[in-house]
């Protein structure tokens, strides 16, 4: 989306297919955005970004400010987070979008099925924080939150 479309115009659900044209269809939950999108609805109000990384995965690589912090796994051990659904139901007020944030897109998509479960309005956000395995095996430097600009903190 062009960084000159106004909120109003981001939040336009007007094409066939019922979703504005940066949200793509995914199954189980509201659908895929970009980086950018996400921020621009945070930024509007109408939405709550929840980063399900570890508490270690945010404290050693970055956080998105004002992000909540709601762990899908937790360190060490990677272990399910007994506590999701109570710990999301509180993150987001109701008649918000949730956002769901992870490394790279992956955890945030299960996160998303289970908010959409839990009745929120579910997406992922593409990409993730840290973005794609590069020809080198490193993240950050194909795509991602941090690689795209947007706001962080370490």
């Amino acid at each position: 989306m062009s960084a000159a479309m106004s909120t109003s115009e981001s939040q336009d659900f007007s094409n066939r297919s019922g979703l504005a044209p940066e949200v793509r269809p995914a199954s189980g939950y509201a659908g895929d955005i970009s980086p950018a999108l996400a921020w621009q609805w945070v930024q509007a109000g109408g939405a709550v970004l929840v980063d399900v990384r570890t508490d270690a995965e945010r404290a050693w690589v970055g956080q998105v400010p004002g992000a909540a912090a709601v762990a899908w796994k937790q360190w060490p051990g990677m272990l399910p987070n007994p506590d999701f659904d109570a710990q999301l139901r509180a993150a987001v007020p109701a008649g918000h979008k949730v956002l769901l944030l992870c490394r790279s897109g992956v955890r945030s998509v299960v996160a998303a099925q289970q908010a959409t479960a839990l009745g929120l309005e579910a997406y992922n956000i593409l990409e993730g924080f840290e973005g794609e395995l590069d020809a080198n095996g490193q993240r950050g430097h194909l795509n991602g939150w941090r690689m795209r600009g947007l706001p962080w903190y370490q």
